[in-house]
């Protein structure tokens, strides 16, 4: 549902919309056929010319920014032309069709048991999950699968006298807050701690109890691409239960590192190995490798997810169960997930992500020997590094930065860090594939032009750091 409000602006004049059509446009004659372009807040009277049309909008277009150059994001902005090509093959294939488009919902099947093999579940062809338009809703599925849970287990107390809660850091990404506000769950939060900008094992501990539904960990903070501890926080969570008897299961928020771990971390356990360990969920769309919008939720066994939240559709005639928020979703993202795992395989993935790696440290280390920044994290986990200025520069902050790189095309984010650590303002830069050595040296040259403008400034121009850029994730 779009919440774009309208534009306060009132209807372009006429001899606006006169001049803002190119004559050129005219299907053969420049000099006849429209006269003035269509209304912008109202469908037109009449057809435009396809052509017509996609020259209006792809005109517009143009002041977008680039996507390669948007280094706030971290969804997939590049993929191989013979994906895209599939990717248009299948783009009116719903994927909630499943006896019309079987093979697609077999490839979905496949995408699903390559997972659970990756996340290393005790029987992969027993692990359940599907797809969904992206990490959020995956997120917010696995959430409600540990409430129902929590539920069943405390129907003497629920609803009545308890209130279910959900404990996790402050650096979660917003979909956690929607899923508490949204199914009325309290959220307990980790606040950040001196240097520690993620979750403490023993102190997101401390917050359970028997109303806790579950603990997320995330591995790769949106704040500054570090992993969560997930191994020390189910062993916290384990000597909890010796102490008192609490069973608290643990959801990993995987949005991005469960896309890179897997392939350059391989002693680090924090997926299914981990008892403790329910479900995980990962973007597609991000370091999966995959075009906007697909996401991926699995859980370690069906005893995780609740059969009662798991409906049975008579649909076109078929039979057919789902878990999901939304019901119709194109299949061209799910087909372009399993075409990326068919081509790249296990050491493709790796390479890829080795290299988005290697040009994160190599671009963080040199903007550090600017001597201008101080590094919070180096792009050793996710790809992903954070940088705020060093302790004597006064003249400008990362606000002014931000402002001046989307001058030269790149978009960097500055913001704020959440409570206890608000007094911290830093750069965050997400290294995609796509983003290569050539692109980080063209983004440090640009730096390096600023700097010397920056230096000589009387102070920060930024006032108000709640405009000045705003926090992608």
């Amino acid at each position: 549902m779009p919440l774009h409000k309208d534009s306060p602006r009132s209807e372009p004049s006429a001899e606006h919309r006169r001049l803002a059509l190119n004559p050129f446009f005219g299907e053969a004659d420049p000099t006849a056929g429209m006269e003035s372009a269509p209304p912008r807040h109202k469908l037109p009277d009449g057809a435009l010319p396809p052509a017509t049309a996609y020259r209006l909008v792809h005109d517009e277009l143009m002041l977008d920014g680039n996507s390669r150059l948007n280094l706030a994001t971290f969804v997939t902005t590049w993929m191989e032309p013979q994906a895209g090509v599939l990717m248009g093959e299948c783009r009116d294939k719903n994927m909630i069709d499943k006896d019309e488009y079987p093979r697609t919902a077999e490839l979905e099947r496949r995408c699903v048991a390559m997972l659970a093999d990756l996340w290393k579940a005790p029987d992969p062809s027993t692990a359940v999950g599907c797809s969904t338009t992206g990490s959020s809703e995956a997120c917010m599925l696995a959430a409600l699968a540990l409430k129902r849970r929590w539920a069943v287990r405390n129907a003497d107390r629920y609803p009545a006298t308890a209130r279910p809660n959900l404990v996790m850091g402050v650096n979660v990404q917003v979909c956690w807050d929607k899923f508490c506000t949204f199914w009325e769950v309290e959220p307990r939060l980790v606040p950040m701690e001196g240097d520690r900008f993620h979750l403490d094992p023993q102190a997101a501990a401390d917050l359970c109890d028997e109303n806790t539904i579950g603990v997320v960990g995330i591995l790769g903070s949106t704040f500054d691409g570090s992993y969560e501890p997930i191994e020390e926080l189910c062993a916290a969570l384990d000597a909890l239960q010796e102490r008192t008897g609490l069973d608290i299961p643990v959801h990993v928020d995987g949005a991005s590192g469960a896309m890179v771990a897997p392939f350059l971390d391989e002693e680090l356990v924090w997926d299914f190995r981990l008892p403790r360990v329910s479900s995980i969920n990962t973007s597609g769309h991000k370091y999966g490798l995959v075009y906007p919008g697909v996401g991926w939720v699995l859980w370690r066994s069906p005893a995780e997810l609740p059969e009662e939240l798991v409906f049975r559709v008579n649909y076109l005639g078929g039979d057919m169960p789902t878990f999901a928020l939304n019901f119709s979703r194109p299949g061209a993202q799910v087909v372009a997930q399993y075409y990326t795992f068919l081509r790249l395989g296990r050491e493709g993935y790796r390479a890829v992500q080795q290299a988005s790696r290697d040009v994160a440290r190599g671009l963080a280390e040199r903007i550090e020997d600017l001597g201008d920044f101080r590094l919070l994290t180096r792009g050793d986990q996710l790809p992903v590094f954070a940088l705020t200025t060093a302790p004597e520069v006064t003249a400008y902050d990362v606000f002014d930065v931000s402002r001046r790189l989307r001058e030269r095309g790149w978009l960097v984010p500055a913001y704020t860090f959440p409570a206890n650590r608000q007094d911290l303002s830093v750069l965050r830069i997400v290294c995609r594939n796509g983003f290569s050595s050539d692109l980080a040296e063209l983004l440090l040259e640009d730096l390096r032009l600023l700097l010397p403008e920056l230096r000589c400034q009387d102070h920060p121009l930024s006032r108000d750091h709640d405009v000045a850029t705003a926090f992608h994730h």
